[in-house]
């Protein structure tokens, strides 16, 4: 079942339907509380998402970011590896699914998902939310160490590592690497502690015997010297009127920063590098700060590069680089 382009405004008509109904002042609190939550540091082996209310205003506020983000991996694998197509797909934590979308978003003819949670209420909103749009099974299931997947081509697990403790992060990741039959693809929130959970991911998929095949042009080890910076990306998401309400601006958009990893049981065609910031534009001249295979660097593209400064002006953050025919 295919999902179209406009699969993302599709979503947001559902999640605005949720909120007919429910209180405002009762929507901004719980969406609030559900916020404090997923900034504090200690994992939970309990469902936060208690009850419909509480996830119908999370999902309204946060899928379509969640939904941005993990479209952005998934885009990103589909570039290393365009002549694939997965025909299942299980997505672990995925609550809402807002995963499963972006998985229908970008293959044609979606695979069939598998949605595993260990909230209830999600399950039930997500099923609910994908009637007659996705082709989708909705599992309740405990996520952590005990947890055992059944063989599917892809696996994502977005947004979900930072409520884990740290053996069930890896327990989890070994688990979707020993199930993949394809690929596997982790997201997580674009933080320095976010990306430390992805390079941690990223060495179990390595080690499982998977290949990089995004954002990294690369699967040695990763150039960035621990502590001093980190590897993210940022996803346009338009504002609902929840957003503006919450967080108490006019702008209609916001930028989703996101750190994530793709890896493969198949060969790929990795990015030759991977622009790691927003370029800078300047007269004449654009600044591209790069991941190459060699380490980090930054290139200089001038008017004298002719139609390479044209590409150059271009660029956004997260594409690959040099583009295609180029390099």
């Amino acid at each position: 079942m295919n999902v179209s382009s406009a699969s993302a405004e599709s979503l947001r008509a559902a999640l605005a339907g949720l909120l007919d109904g429910l209180p405002p002042s009762q929507t901004t609190k719980a969406v609030d509380r559900l916020i404090a939550h997923y900034r504090g540091t200690t994992p939970t082996d309990a469902p936060v998402l208690r009850d419909r209310s509480d996830v119908a205003a999370y999902a309204a506020y946060r899928m379509p970011a969640t939904f941005e983000a993990a479209r952005g991996a998934l885009e990103a694998l589909w570039a290393a590896a365009p002549e694939w197509t997965p025909g299942t797909h299980t997505d672990v934590g995925g609550g809402t699914g807002a995963a499963s979308w972006a998985v229908a978003d970008v293959w044609e003819g979606g695979p069939r998902s598998t949605v595993l949670d260990w909230a209830e209420p999600a399950l039930a909103l997500g099923r609910e939310l994908a009637d007659g749009v996705l082709d989708a099974a909705w599992r309740r299931e405990r996520i952590g160490t005990a947890l055992r997947l059944d063989e599917t081509d892809l696996v994502t697990v977005s947004y979900v590592l930072k409520e884990l403790t740290e053996g069930d992060r890896t327990a989890l990741v070994a688990e979707a690497a020993r199930a993949a039959r394809g690929a596997v693809v982790v997201v997580e929130p674009g933080t320095p502690d976010g990306y430390e959970r992805i390079i941690a991911a990223r060495s179990v998929l390595i080690d499982a015997g998977l290949t990089v095949a995004a954002p990294c042009p690369h699967s040695g080890a990763c150039p960035i010297e621990p502590g001093t910076d980190w590897c993210h990306f940022s996803a346009r998401v338009s504002r609902s009127s929840l957003h503006r309400k919450v967080k108490g601006g006019s702008l209609p958009y916001e930028d989703e920063k996101y750190a994530y990893v793709a890896a493969t049981r198949f060969p790929v065609r990795p990015a030759p590098g991977r622009v790691v910031r927003r370029p800078q534009i300047r007269k004449g001249l654009v600044l591209l700060d790069l991941c190459a295979p060699e380490g980090l660097g930054r290139e200089t593209v001038t008017k004298r590069h002719g139609p390479l400064y044209k590409r150059a002006r271009d660029a956004e953050w997260g594409d690959s680089w040099p583009p295609a025919g180029q390099d």
